[in-house]
Order: structure tokens, then C-alpha cells, then sequence
């Protein structure tokens, strides 16, 4: 394996658009099921839903349980690993609020019910 940088390891891991959300939405809410995160992630499809969950669960941040029962239903929660992530996440979260209040960028928590702000505001 070639040596790489820690930085991108780590980006490697929860960056794209919607990692970094849905392990927020895991820690508020503690278990989640598809539907609920399908919900809560107003802008994702349900491709890269299922995409970003798989991608999180191969890099044991998520853990996915899934119950022998018809319907199957699967539940998601954040690992020990995972919720490590958190505070780096929420610290990047609100860099990013400051430089969109600066940049008079509307926020996508606008768009959310008070219930589901959590993703992008405190």
C-alpha cells in the first residue's frame, strides 16, 4: 500500500455531499431506518443514499442491522468510530455556516422542518 496523506484519508471517508449529514442525522437520532434517513436527507436519491450508506458501513462508521422479518427492516447506527467524527464534523459544519452568512449563501436548513435542522444548524 503507498504511503498517503491523513487528510485525505479522512475526506476519503465522510466527504461528498451527504456522508457527513447522514452521520449527524445517525448520532441525533441514535437508529434510523432507510425510509427515516431517506426523509431526513431532503436533496439525496435514493441511489446515493444507498451508495453513501454502503460506502460508510465498509469504512465502519455505520452499522447496519438488518432483521429476518417480512418486510425486512434494516436499521442504521453510528459506530464507535463514527461517533468520533462527530465533533469534527459539527466544527466543520459551523465553518461553513460563518462563511455562508458571510457569502449571503442561503442555507439548506431553510428548507428543512424545525425537526431536521440538526444536519445543518444548532
Amino acid at each position: 500500500m503507498e504511503p498517503m496523506c491523513s487528510i485525505d484519508y479522512a475526506f476519503r471517508r465522510i466527504g461528498g455531499k451527504y456522508k457527513a449529514r447522514i452521520l449527524l442525522y445517525l448520532y441525533r437520532n441514535d437508529v434510523l431506518r432507510y425510509g427515516e434517513l431517506r426523509r431526513s436527507v431532503i436533496d439525496i436519491t435514493p441511489k446515493m443514499l444507498t451508495q453513501s450508506l454502503r460506502e460508510l458501513e465498509e469504512d465502519e462508521l455505520v452499522h447496519r442491522k438488518v432483521y429476518k422479518e417480512l418486510p425486512p427492516r434494516v436499521e442504521y447506527t453510528l459506530t464507535k468510530m463514527g461517533t468520533k467524527m462527530i465533533p469534527f464534523i459539527q466544527l466543520l459544519r459551523e465553518w461553513g455556516d460563518q462563511q455562508m452568512e458571510k457569502g449571503k449563501i442561503p442555507s439548506l436548513a431553510a428548507l428543512e422542518s424545525e425537526e431536521d435542522k440538526i444536519s445543518c444548524s444548532d
